[in-house]
């Protein structure tokens, strides 16, 4: 008869089938979302559209995601990660086969808006990452959650060069199409991350603990109102050089391609910047790293700005910007499993990452109406650089210790 331990061994969740199948995840609802901006000048001009409109619908979606994101993790938490990203998966793929068809402003935002917004927020890294968390131990989270965010950037990686070969040999609408039929490979990767938090064994300091007392712990705790604050800059950052940088490339009287390869490169970048962040975020203060992400982002917004256009500039604004972009995600995810435990992870970073979201909304949406009325992305590039030094210095007090609740518990 098996003793305990091996039984426990047998039961538990196995690792590396985890990790492999959250980082597929990853890379496929990454992938349709970051290809949106391709989109733009496809849709706008077949509609007749403005770009205010497209942006808004990308800045609904991005909205919508982060409020969708702390529901999600709420039901992961309680229901377990498998259901929740069939859910997930089933709104992505209706709002891009929904968003093929439309032929509206309301058809668009329902689609692009809404119903993406919200299937990406049920099927996203952030529960995947949760997930990881989970099922790894303290030293090894920094790295995993590395590992999860860079899959996330490979599917920007693979997704760019894909929807622009597609929307240039089927068109567009089949691209969605496709992207959706894509999608809905999610359950069947889930399936391996069908554990939730209630599942776990852990110390009555950590297990008694209530959901809506988890929620008013980290709001009480300055900490994680500045985690907050710093990612509601990077989603503006994010959010809107995904959507705007196509079309601005195109602006500068670049060949609209440099637009895909922008994008491209910068999920291959951010591959390489994730994992590093990852191990980074593992050995040193991940405030102060967070701060120097942040400054070194407007340091490159800056230069982007400076120097004429060029494919060259274009290349080496990708490929910096490419190594930050993500890689703030270890480390602010890693900062609330440090502060407040594993166990509800999947709802505290959903409401942070509420935050980031508000700031796509804005980023994408400010980016479409400033331009616009102006006529030039100016603005909101400046407005870019200042956010980015704001951010730097909200991270920087941030203490990186647990909450006097888990002071003496074992790290988990």
């Amino acid at each position: 008869m098996p003793n305990s331990q091996t039984a426990t061994a047998r039961s538990g969740p196995n690792i590396p089938l985890v990790i492999v199948c959250g980082c597929v995840i990853a890379l496929l609802s990454f992938g349709p979302r970051s290809a949106m901006g391709l989109l733009f000048q496809p849709m706008t001009d077949a509609r007749d559209w403005s770009r205010e409109i497209f942006a808004l619908a990308i800045a609904i979606q991005n909205l919508m995601w982060g409020i969708g994101q702390p529901i999600a993790g709420m039901s992961a938490d309680r229901f377990g990660t498998w259901k929740t990203m069939t859910v997930g998966a089933l709104l992505y793929a209706a709002g891009l086969l929904m968003m093929a068809d439309a032929e509206s402003v309301v058809a668009l935002q329902l689609s692009a808006g809404v119903l993406i917004g919200l299937g990406i927020a049920f099927s996203s890294f952030s529960l995947v990452l949760a997930a990881f968390g989970r099922i790894v131990t303290p030293a090894q989270r920094s790295l995993a959650f590395g590992i999860g965010t860079a899959s996330g950037s490979l599917g920007q990686f693979i997704f760019a060069p894909l929807g622009n070969g597609l929307i240039a040999t089927v068109g567009w609408q089949q691209t969605l199409i496709l992207f959706a039929g894509i999608i809905m490979m999610i359950p069947l990767m889930a399936v391996a991350l069908k554990g939730k938090a209630s599942n776990q064994s852990t110390s009555p300091e950590v297990s008694n603990q209530t959901l809506k007392s988890a929620i008013s712990e980290a709001f009480g705790t300055r900490g994680f109102i500045l985690l907050t604050f710093g990612f509601f800059v990077c989603g503006f950052h994010v959010a809107f050089i995904t959507v705007h940088l196509p079309p601005y490339i195109a602006d500068l009287g670049l060949d609209p391609s440099w637009g895909a390869i922008a994008l491209a490169l910068i999920g291959l970048c951010n591959i390489v910047g994730s994992l590093a962040s990852g191990y980074i975020g593992g050995r040193w203060s991940k405030p102060i790293f967070l701060s120097c992400i942040y400054l070194a982002r407007s340091v490159v917004i800056a230069l982007f700005l400076i120097f004429p256009a060029s494919p060259l500039t274009v290349l080496l604004f990708s490929g910096a910007m490419g190594l930050l972009w993500l890689s703030t995600v270890p480390p602010t995810s890693g900062l609330v499993a440090v502060m407040f435990g594993p166990r509800y992870m999947a709802t505290l970073f959903g409401f942070v990452f509420l935050a980031h979201q508000v700031g796509s909304f804005l980023g994408v949406w400010l980016g479409g109406k400033l331009y616009d009325e102006t006529g030039s992305y100016d603005m909101i590039w400046y407005v870019s650089i200042a956010l980015g030094i704001f951010a730097a210095a909200v991270h920087w007090p941030i203490e990186e210790k647990p909450v006097p609740r888990l002071a003496n518990v074992p790290a988990e």
